[in-house]
């Protein structure tokens, strides 16, 4: 039995330090561009959205939210109380739902990660949340009209 065990755990730990050496360079860019983002960034993103809600855009606010919420370095526990800041301020209903669910979707660091999986994985990942982000804006717009 002890020997099962053991070539069991060879045999993970031998796959495990392979994914290790394969992820590691995308692990590390990913922190140094996603702090980049946070440090440099952040305000510049968080200014740019509360400057949508001072415009009459329509359709195209959820459009460029869910944009901004792809460039968005939070994720989901940041995203939240930032939205809710939002909110209080009258942003409207339709881009929080398309920034929170880019944001939750997708960050800088996803990104760079994503990138380990391939040009063709990175691009859908992309577009399936920025269109997963406009769907919930339209959604919230449309439930609004009801």
């Amino acid at each position: 039995m002890a020997e099962v065990l053991h070539r069991e755990f060879v045999y993970i730990w031998y796959y495990f330090t392979i994914q290790l050496r394969q992820i590691f360079p995308y692990w590390v860019l990913g922190m140094v561009i996603g702090s980049l983002v946070s440090v440099f960034a952040k305000e510049r993103i968080h200014h740019m959205f509360c400057s949508l809600g001072e415009r009459k855009l329509g359709v195209l606010g959820i459009i460029a939210a869910s944009g901004l919420g792809i460039a968005s370095p939070l994720c989901m526990y940041g995203t939240i109380p930032i939205a809710a800041s939002f909110s209080k301020n009258g942003m409207k209903d339709d881009w929080l739902a398309a920034f929170m669910m880019s944001s939750i979707l997708l960050n800088p660091q996803l990104i760079i990660y994503s990138a380990a999986l391939g040009m063709t994985a990175l691009m859908i990942r992309i577009l399936s949340s920025f269109v997963c982000g406009i769907g919930a804006g339209m959604l919230v717009k449309k439930g609004k009209r009801l």
